[in-house]
């Protein structure tokens, strides 16, 4: 599930920025056009969080199940470098 609404937010996101293009091409004002950039960056964070949680309820649940220590330590060390990476954007 947290695929598909991941993806609704992406597209949702592409219009949005598609249309900050348009506002910034038709010379529109700066606050509007920084207030779209805004909600676009809200519903990318939120695509991010789905896309994670999916990753967390199917890629890392099944490197558990599996017992695989390898494969588990691939998948706590790419998490780690997401929630790193996370720690100095937010």
């Amino acid at each position: 599930m947290g695929r598909e609404e991941a993806l609704q937010y992406l597209k949702t996101a592409k219009g949005q920025v598609e249309a900050v293009i348009k506002m910034v091409e038709d010379g529109k004002y700066c606050i509007d056009i920084s207030k779209q950039i805004l909600a676009s960056i809200s519903l990318l964070k939120k695509a991010n969080v789905k896309i994670l949680n999916a990753h967390l309820g199917s890629c890392v649940k099944n490197a558990i199940n599996s017992k695989d220590t390898e494969d588990i330590d691939t998948k706590l060390k790419e998490l780690g470098e997401i929630i790193e990476y996370l720690s100095k954007v937010i």
